[in-house]
């Protein structure tokens, strides 16, 4: 969905246009989860609900265009997965459904095991940030929000998340590619390094 369509949904949806809400759902639904998701929320379903109940209900309060919206979805969400955290921390270990035990509808285990594999890797890679540069680089890829809306949901000035972001880009770079540039690649981004 454009800007446009999102800034009509949004105005739609502050009227109480039922199918409206359904496309704001259907748009930002899946980037707020794998944004809890990112954040190691188990149960990403349940908390997008919240999310998205506690924004609706406070639509017709809501002032601003898609954009303010959609950043108003990602600062709730936020909130949300701090909260889950702290209760998880006060209550101890979660467990899932797809912890306690098998289910016959199960993927193959072939698959299952190359998910987890590609999951578990990018989750080491992300562990290697800092919190602060996790959060502002799944918010810009994952939630694609802009730097604005990124420091916005935060609550950081623009010129710490511009450094968070820079940062964490630095760090993943050097993790997913330890080792020097060869020479060739250099030399064609600039012969001054040939």
């Amino acid at each position: 969905m454009d800007a446009a369509g999102l800034d009509a949904a949004v105005a739609a949806a502050r009227e109480g246009d039922g199918a409206a809400f359904g496309r704001l759902w259907q748009e930002l639904s899946p980037r707020v989860a794998g944004y809890l998701r990112w954040h190691g929320v188990a149960d990403v379903e349940d908390v997008t609900s919240e999310v998205f109940l506690a924004v609706f209900r406070q639509i017709g309060r809501i002032s601003g265009e898609g954009a303010a919206f959609r950043a108003l979805v990602f600062t709730v969400a936020h909130r949300r997965q701090v909260d889950w955290h702290r209760q998880r921390t006060r209550r101890g270990p979660w467990l899932t459904l797809d912890d306690a035990g098998p289910d016959p509808s199960v993927p193959s285990a072939e698959s299952t095991a190359l998910a987890l594999l590609a999951q578990t890797h990018v989750l080491e890679v992300l562990d290697t940030l800092t919190p602060d540069q996790r959060s502002v680089l799944v918010l810009r890829v994952v939630a694609d929000l802009t730097l604005e809306e990124t420091a916005a949901v935060l609550g950081k000035d623009l010129g710490a998340v511009k450094s968070l972001q820079h940062r964490g880009l630095a760090g993943l770079r050097r993790k997913l590619s330890p080792g020097p540039y060869p020479s060739d690649v250099l030399a064609r981004l600039n012969p001054r390094h040939a």
